[in-house]
């Protein structure tokens, strides 16, 4: 009997062991190494409006919502026959303008023969002065014709300068309504993803009218938040690293690239270990844009998942998130 008793003794002493480590271990199988922080967040893109430059009727859409698109790419064209006047109207000013340069200059070299002509005619009468051949009233009349011509041709090169300013402010017009025109057709700034079509064919849109909004995959980011204890030990190219949900937390290697200088509130999306009424800092985990051209379109905005950093930058980080190609 004792034996027995023995033995249903140690039996539930095993068993309360048991228990007792299970409920340690879920109590604190979130629990991190002494230097490292988590906050969940959601991954974002930047996001960049696509708009026109000049009021105008949207006569052309080449995309869709959900498009990937190349930089450079074509995504809208706006009627674009006042612009195209107005370029045509430019370059007749120009040609104008170099018609009346053109003019000036010949004036310009007439006057200047003018004037060697009267300089060559003062020197003859200057010499028949000096040998009582003409009067002094001759020789006057041959000075004022001399500065007369001088002037000429002088103002004639004045003449000259202005035809040009005029050749080179059509010129500008010229690459000004050239600028319009080309601007005519919206193109895509960076490669990325077009998250919205804004506006259908036919629409009238004044400048600076939405077409499209683009997100580029190039500046991905985690957004998270800490308190201001660990917030605090955080510096801007730190290394830090994302645990997506939608990739079975599956390690991906980032960087800190801002720190909130001021704090807030904890976002209602946001599930954190501490109360709502503390304060955060909010704090972005910038994926390296060669690490996010090799997931593709896998990550995408919206998605959530863990960020990790180290508020001490001397401690390891720990096997399941030591990542070979983590930035340094």
């Amino acid at each position: 009997m004792k034996w027995r008793e023995g033995m249903i003794g140690a039996g539930l002493a095993v068993v309360v062991m048991a228990v007792g480590a299970g409920w340690y271990v879920v109590q604190h199988r979130g629990d991190l190494p002494r230097g490292l922080a988590r906050a969940n967040g959601r991954l974002e893109l930047a996001r960049i409006d696509v708009a026109v430059k000049y009021p105008g009727r949207i006569t052309g859409l080449d995309f869709n919502e959900g498009d990937t698109v190349a930089a450079g790419q074509v995504l809208a064209r706006e009627d674009d026959v006042t612009a195209r006047a107005r370029l045509d109207a430019a370059r007749a000013h120009l040609d104008a303008a170099r018609a009346d340069s053109a003019r000036v200059g010949a004036e310009r070299d007439a006057r200047q023969a003018a004037r060697h002509l009267a300089e060559l005619d003062m020197e003859h009468a200057r010499g028949m002065f000096r040998q009582h051949l003409v009067s002094d009233m001759e020789l006057a009349q041959h000075q004022t014709n001399l500065d007369t011509a001088t002037a000429a041709a002088e103002a004639a090169s004045r003449a000259v300068d202005g035809a040009r300013a005029m050749v080179d402010g059509a010129q500008a017009q010229v690459a000004e309504a050239q600028s319009a025109v080309d601007d005519m057709i919206i193109r895509a700034p960076v490669a990325g993803r077009i998250e919205y079509r804004i506006v259908e064919m036919g629409a009238v849109l004044p400048g600076g009218g939405r077409v499209a909004s683009l997100l580029n995959p190039a500046d991905m980011y985690l957004t998270v938040f800490y308190p201001s204890p660990q917030a605090g030990r955080l510096r801007v190219g730190d290394q830090a690293r994302i645990a997506l949900d939608a990739l079975h937390q599956q390690v991906i290697p980032a960087t800190i690239s801002f720190v909130s200088p001021e704090a807030q509130f904890t976002p209602k999306y946001v599930e954190t270990t501490t109360e709502r009424d503390k304060l955060v800092y909010r704090v972005k985990l910038r994926i390296a844009p060669e690490t996010a051209r090799r997931y593709g379109s896998v990550l995408k905005a919206g998605m959530t998942g863990d960020g990790y950093v180290r508020t001490d930058p001397a401690t390891p980080w720990p096997a399941a998130l030591d990542v070979a190609d983590a930035p340094q």
